[in-house]
């Protein structure tokens, strides 16, 4: 039972490992054919263990390090998972057409500890290379390679390779020419070696269709060093004995590179490498011409363009060519290093060299290419710590670097605690790295919230100061040597408070206030859909200083919302949005609503019944004016869109009465009949609206009334006196009538825009009192019974014949109008005088015949008007009232009119 359960352990354990294999990145790998040599780049190794191995006549062959420089391979690999193998494409493995095509086939294999099999990757690439120089020389640090051209085809013959198939070289015939049979070393004495035993040296031999190719290891004991122009250089010399029968001779092939760091001087900034321009041990004569001098990168040469991009530079004199290239420019790789905990680096970078030269004797060009890894001295390089915090961003943001991409973050530490990047992230840190724009090292961003307890706050003089001291450490890999840096950061953040909006309710109001914040007045108020603009913010009486200000705004006006009408009271809403005009962005949105007492239907004794409907929230397609009571031809006194204002008896508009005990109850409603229909059909979801009217009358009420008599000292007798009526007509800015034309200002310049009068009955205070506009007309003199005349208003209503009527404007008891009946307001059109093309430019006078009447005697026949058209407000009995005798008679000018 025990060794079962063991086993599920196991089964376990194989599947988490497969698992985490399953979630690891597959593996990249890319090869380029670089001219007579093959590049494979593979990367995201991880922590696997790469094994190279080159696939030929269905067998394998793991590239050590001595088959590698014996064949022509040469594998690197870095410390960030990286693997970089070239391959002369005349190595020992290649298939070989005609000298022209070689084709490369490499097995990769990965293992790691962390998944139970081994990962395998074919990689298979052909590469063209012609036309070859007479001599071809690669210089890599594991080998040196010279090919070089045979007098002629099949004429030498060499022995089977040793990691050939052996009965594939069996099977095939011998040929009857000439064969190498010996090696001559001169070191620079003279060695001779069989082939058989050359190629057991490490030494590489082989015959193609039209070259020789001889590979020598590096180091080995067969080469020699020479100082060539002051730069140390490794020279392989040999002369190749074929022999026939009875007869012999010989081909020299030699090669000569720089030594590891030849020739290789570095400054604090660049680093310069010096090659012979004439590299004596490979040029017999004296005429010698250089054709081609191209510089490389990693195998690839470089256009002239991307050198410069790169400040690199290229320069010859009479005895070297020199690069020079910055340290830390794109190209190059950084090393690192940690000494007694202080970050040091090195850069690395692989260059190259390809010439072609003449000798004039031989007329033969030889293709010399030469690779040097050069690494700089270590020198020390503590990370830059770099504040890049905006404080309106609450968060300090940091910059760490550059390092190495071999360097990794392990740990962040305050005076109080240490976190891993794990608790980072989990406290609502931000941590990431980038590449620096030279390729060559990365850098870290770390991003603390000023809300974290980490983060040190003191306030001085409305400024609010951040304080933060982190310690990141540091690993470099793989030997995770440690190194830290420091940061000391601080912000002053001004306490800044932004625009806010507050307010109550009073008996009638709404009363705002608008805080302008720390950045003073740069923001707009919306009040309700419209902007707050200079005559609103007068309307609403608007008072303010540096820091505030406030406005009163009565439930009733436009920009409240009502959201319900209850027997007594109206819940009304004033909406104010604070927002920047800049960006369009919303401040605040601040709402108020409250519930206000109000007569919405008032009883009166002499049977007068009066009403206002409200428009609602909730019925947004009301339109107040299209109301009516149960007889439709009764229709509003007063109306606008938010308000409709019935006066009835109770013995008209289809009022009906019932008798209670010891009282009567009056009923009617305020309704849109034919809208009513129309809705039921359509099924639309918007509420009907309807408002309930009754009043209630007691029927047994006694008023008893006390009084007694005397008798009178004198006789009686009347005092002469005179009464007037004092009536004034203004003419306003706008149709909010809350700013009036000053009478210094005359005369009014108006260019075509409407004109809005108000008539108005002064010192009265009696809510029965009311004045009724009669007859209004425009003269073009300010004597009233001047020609021409244009009628506005006749018998109380607007001139039907007017293609531009007058339209008459409510009055609500609100601001400074306190009684209704005692004002009246009317709209004229400047169209009205346009027809009348002589006339314009020309100054009018506009006047008013009115009447006062009592409104509890409706039945006056001056004062009980109706008018046909539904839209305006003046509704009962049609009387002509031009003989009446109780006219008031006002005059407004004059009135200049400007064509635009």
């Amino acid at each position: 039972m025990g060794c079962l359960a063991g086993l599920g352990w196991f089964i376990l354990l194989v599947a988490v490992v497969n698992i985490e294999a399953q979630k690891k990145p597959p593996i990249k790998i890319n090869s380029k054919c670089l001219g007579n040599l093959l590049r494979v780049d593979v990367s995201r190794l991880g922590g696997s263990f790469l094994e190279v191995s080159v696939l030929i006549n269905n067998s394998s062959k793991i590239l050590t390090k001595s088959v590698s420089s014996q064949c022509g391979f040469t594998i690197k690999k870095d410390h960030q998972g990286n693997a970089v193998i070239y391959a002369s494409v005349q190595n020992c493995f290649a298939r070989n057409v005609d000298d022209k095509a070689f084709t490369t086939k490499l097995g990769l294999r990965l293992q790691s500890d962390n998944v139970v099999e081994d990962e395998f990757y074919l990689v298979e690439e052909t590469c063209y290379y012609s036309p070859w120089a007479s001599r071809e020389i690669i210089c890599k640090p594991n080998y040196m390679e010279v090919s070089v051209k045979k007098p002629a085809p099949n004429d030498y013959n060499l022995p089977a390779y040793p990691y050939s198939d052996p009965q594939k070289a069996a099977e095939q015939p011998r040929d009857t020419g000439f064969i190498i049979t010996k090696v001559v070393f001169f070191t620079p004495e003279e060695r001779v070696m069989q082939v058989d035993e050359a190629q057991r040296n490490g030494y590489g031999i082989s015959s193609t269709p039209t070259r020789l190719v001889l590979r020598s290891p590096n180091p080995s004991h067969e080469t020699y060093t020479k100082d060539v122009a002051g730069v140390p250089m490794t020279v392989l010399s040999t002369s190749i004995i074929f022999e026939k029968t009875k007869l012999m001779t010989q081909l020299y092939a030699g090669a000569a590179c720089p030594q590891a760091q030849g020739g290789v001087f570095f400054t604090e900034t660049s680093i310069r490498w010096f090659l012979p321009r004439r590299i004596d041990p490979l040029i017999h004569s004296q005429h010698f011409r250089l054709l081609e001098v191209n510089m490389g990168v990693d195998g690839r040469k470089l256009e002239a363009t991307e050198m410069s991009a790169r400040n690199y530079s290229l320069t010859l004199d009479d005895l070297y060519i020199i690069v020079e290239i910055p340290i830390g420019a794109a190209g190059c790789h950084m090393k690192s290093h940690a000494l007694d905990g202080q970050y040091f680096t090195s850069y690395m970078i692989e260059l190259m060299l390809e010439l072609l030269w003449t000798e004039d004797d031989t007329n033969e060009h030889t293709r010399y290419k030469a690779f040097l890894p050069v690494e700089t001295p270590l020198q020390l390089q503590p990370p830059q710590v770099i504040d890049t915090t905006v404080p309106e961003e609450m968060m300090f943001k940091v910059l760490i670097g550059p390092v190495g991409f071999d360097v990794m973050l392990k740990n962040i530490s305050s005076p109080s605690e240490v976190l891993s990047l794990a608790d980072c992230i989990a406290r609502g840190f931000k941590v990431f790295d980038q590449m620096s724009p030279n390729g060559c090292s990365k850098v870290y961003t770390v991003e603390v919230p000023f809300t974290d307890h980490v983060v040190g706050q003191m306030k001085e003089m409305g400024v609010t100061i951040y304080t933060l001291y982190l310690t990141f450490g540091f690993l470099v890999l793989p030997n995770h040597a440690p190194f830290t840096a420091t940061a000391y950061l601080r912000a002053n953040l001004e306490d800044i408070a932004p625009p806010s909006v507050s307010g109550s309710c009073g008996d009638k109001n709404f009363y705002v206030i608008v805080k302008y914040g720390t950045k003073g007045f740069n923001f707009q108020t919306i009040m309700g859909k419209r902007m707050l603009t200079g005559s609103l913010a007068q309307q609403y009486g608007i008072m303010g200083n540096d820091t505030h200000f406030s406005l009163i705004v009565p439930f009733s006006e436009a920009d409240a919302t009502v959201e319900a009408v209850e027997m007594s009271s109206i819940k009304s809403r004033l909406d104010v949005t604070l927002r920047y005009p800049k960006t369009n962005k919303t401040i605040q949105v601040f709402s108020l609503a409250c519930n206000f007492i109000t007569k919405l239907i008032e009883c009166f004794p002499n049977g007068t019944i009066t009403a206002i409907a409200i428009a609602l929230e909730s019925v947004p397609s009301l339109n107040p004016r299209r109301l009516t009571l149960r007889n439709p031809a009764c229709g509003p006194t007063y109306s606008n869109d938010q308000y409709a204002y019935f006066v009835f008896t109770a013995n008209s508009c289809g009022t009906t009465r019932k008798f209670l005990p010891n009282m009567m109850l009056y009923e009617n409603e305020i309704s849109i009949t034919d809208e009513l229909e129309l809705r039921k059909l359509s099924h639309s979801k918007e509420p009907e609206f309807e408002l309930k009217v009754f009043c209630y009358y007691d029927i047994n009420t006694n008023q008893a009334i006390g009084f007694h008599t005397r008798h009178r000292r004198s006789e009686p007798y009347a005092d002469d006196a005179r009464g007037e009526m004092q009536v004034e007509m203004r003419v306003a800015l706008d149709d909010s009538y809350s700013v009036f034309q000053r009478v210094e200002d005359n005369p009014i310049t108006k260019y075509l825009q409407p004109l809005y009068f108000e008539v108005e009955l002064m010192g009265s205070y009696n809510p029965k009192v009311s004045l009724e506009l009669a007859y209004c007309w425009a003269t073009l003199e300010e004597d009233k019974m001047s020609l021409p005349r244009w009628n506005l208003i006749v018998n109380g209503c607007a001139n039907s014949t007017d293609p531009h009527p007058v339209i008459f404007h409510s009055v609500l008891p609100k601001g400074r109008v306190h009684y209704p009946s005692n004002v009246k307001r009317f709209e004229v059109p400047m169209f009205a005088f346009a027809e009348d093309k002589d006339n314009l430019n020309r100054q009018v006078f506009v006047h008013c015949e009115v009447v006062i009447c009592d409104v509890r005697n409706p039945v006056d026949a001056a004062c009980n008007v109706q008018c046909s058209d539904q839209d305006n407000t003046m509704k009962g009995q049609k009387l002509a009232v031009s003989d009446y005798p109780g006219f008031k008679h006002v005059t407004s000018g004059p009135i200049i009119i400007m064509s635009p």
